[in-house]
């Protein structure tokens, strides 16, 4: 079998002179089979041990093909990214490929994550209250305005990780009592809850479509793993507690429902 060297590389001419014990044992029929070659070729040697083995060997004369046809030179190319690097101090360094609609758009997410966390708030606040009195709901609010703060936190790390300018806007006032006549405060409390995290939702999708349209897939990829699963878990979470709700009525049962809700969690920890 025959092996011939591949077009990037320059190979041991077998005509060489002085070529040492290394090769000393190649056999004269060989050798002549090597000459008969005019482009570069593969010298081979079976040792004298007799396995079979094929040494291969390279000259130090090497040409400037590439393999794969596509030139790497990273000097030159580096000097296009070096023109696009800011000079003045109040443009960001890090920022690259991040469009000015990603960016308005992740500092309206923040804006919706901060409004959401600030109902919770209200919420929270209306079942603390001492004739209300329903503190596993309490409980629940206070966690959930919480988590919505922490998800407008980690978008503010995001857009300041990608170069951005974080814009904080205007927190719509919320509510401050959620009683209802037909439905009572605890079911209208979680029906709005289910509302606002569709509405996140929504708009997380929507910040998602502004990424492909961009075609940032680092941001799209960051919505994806960040949030969208874990909205659709508290989805379903609150859908479920809505429909509790609607079985045990405004009566003894919201009791019972606040109980579960104040103790969630303890048997995991114990």
């Amino acid at each position: 079998m025959l092996l011939k060297a591949a077009p990037a590389f320059s190979l041991l001419n077998p005509r060489v002179e002085n070529q040492g014990p290394l090769f000393s044992s190649v056999s004269s029929s060989q050798s002549s089979l090597f000459n008969s070659f005019t482009s570069p070729t593969l010298r081979v040697s079976t040792p004298k041990n007799g396995t079979g083995a094929v040494i291969v060997c390279a000259t130090k004369g090497a040409n400037n093909k590439p393999l794969t046809g596509v030139v790497f030179e990273p000097f030159e190319e580096v000097k296009k990214e070096l023109d696009l690097v800011p000079k003045v101090p109040q443009v960001s360094l890090a920022r690259q490929k991040y469009t000015d609609e990603c960016e308005a758009a992740v500092n309206e997410q923040i804006n919706v994550e901060y409004n959401v966390s600030y109902v919770y708030h209200a919420i929270f606040a209306y079942f603390d209250r001492d004739n209300i009195a329903l503190r596993g709901l309490a409980k629940f609010f206070k966690e959930s305005s919480l988590e919505e703060r922490e998800h407008a936190e980690k978008l503010m790390k995001y857009q300041n990780k990608r170069g951005g300018k974080v814009k904080l806007q205007s927190i719509v006032m919320p509510l401050s009592e959620f009683d209802h006549a037909e439905k009572g405060d605890a079911l209208y409390a979680m029906e709005l809850t289910l509302s606002l995290e569709k509405l996140t939702n929504a708009k997380l999708l929507n910040l998602h479509s502004v990424a492909e349209r961009n075609h940032d897939v680092q941001l799209a990829d960051f919505i994806e793993a960040e949030y969208l699963a874990e909205q659709v878990e508290a989805i379903k979470k609150i859908s479920e507690y809505v429909a509790q709700l609607r079985r045990v009525g405004k009566g003894h049962g919201v009791w019972h429902f606040d109980q579960m809700l104040l103790h969630e969690g303890e048997e995991a920890v114990a």
